[in-house]
């Protein structure tokens, strides 16, 4: 079944000790629709300027993502310039922001799109996020990322969108901010509480842990030697999970243990270059290639 995903359709301008690139394809929304379409058909929803160059829009409709609910307005798109130091690439330091024409982003689908059963909310402010749901007619599945800068200045939004959905993925500091628990079990035991029926909570190089009612678990993270640019990685795994699922139609824990799976190849080969270098001309025989090395990887010696 098709999957439909709002965010951020941005530019990045990066700098990590691999080198510095400008105006790439960036934003939430971008780096998802990368890797869930390697499952499902994605429909693509944002806003971007008149300067967003048309070589990411073919990317698009090369990787079959649907983009006609994308505004393209006059002004300049969400632009992020940011840098990883080679003594820490979990942590991005932002240089400078630009937020152009997201400010006046009013969420948008066509009437067909609106039938759509599965939707996820990429990371972009909470009020946007809830206005988009909104458009959709009675989603039956509905997944929602967030970030730190919306916990800490929309909490109350965030919170009254968490009670809408039934996926709730975040990073482990995110889930610190919004519980106030160090502890993995709790915290997720307390995200439950808040709405989500699926918790999972990214842990980067740690891997991955999953809570609902009926059963919890994790995975380690894949192995990657040369980490080039972490941007899109958490948005990259969003993907994955969220595309298997879309796919397969039915929630349940066999299913859940795979997208997680799939979600954590896919983030590997997204850290391996920069922007969508590695994610665009992605296949489903490369993932095949690489679950199969990661399965060994986990299973160990007999």
């Amino acid at each position: 079944m098709s999957l439909m995903v709002v965010g951020t359709v941005a530019l990045d301008d990066l700098k990590t000790p691999a080198g510095e690139m400008k105006n790439l394809l960036g934003g939430s929304a971008s780096h998802l629709s990368m890797s869930a379409s390697l499952f499902t058909k994605v429909h693509l929803a944002g806003i971007i300027g008149e300067d967003f160059p048309q070589e990411h829009l073919q990317l698009f409709k090369k990787k079959k993502i649907n983009i006609d609910s994308v505004v393209r307005v006059s002004g300049k798109t969400f632009h992020w310039c940011g840098e990883y130091k080679k003594e820490d690439l979990n942590s991005a330091i932002t240089l400078k922001t630009e937020l152009g024409v997201i400010t006046q982003y009013v969420p948008r689908v066509t009437p067909a799109q609106k039938n759509i059963p599965n939707v996820f909310l990429a990371n972009i402010d909470p009020e946007t996020q809830w206005k988009f749901l909104k458009c959709m007619n009675k989603p039956k599945f509905v997944g929602m990322d967030t970030m730190n800068l919306w916990i800490n200045t929309m909490r109350e939004s965030v919170l009254r969108l968490m009670k809408e959905v039934d996926l709730l993925v975040l990073n482990d500091g995110e889930v610190r901010l919004l519980t106030g628990e160090t502890n993995i079990i709790k915290s997720a035991k307390r995200l439950r509480k808040m709405g989500p029926k699926i918790i999972v909570i990214k842990k980067g190089e740690h891997g991955v842990f999953c809570y609902s009612d009926k059963f919890l678990f994790g995975f380690p993270a894949f192995p990657v030697s040369d980490v080039i640019d972490p941007t899109g990685a958490g948005d990259t795994f969003a993907g994955g999970l969220m595309g298997y699922l879309a796919k397969k139609g039915k929630i349940n824990e066999k299913n859940l243990r795979q997208a997680l799976i799939y979600a954590t190849i896919c983030s590997s080969f997204n850290v391996e270059g920069f922007a969508a270098e590695k994610t665009a001309p992605l296949t489903l025989a490369n993932i095949y290639k690489r679950k199969k090395i990661f399965l060994k990887f986990m299973k160990g010696p007999s």
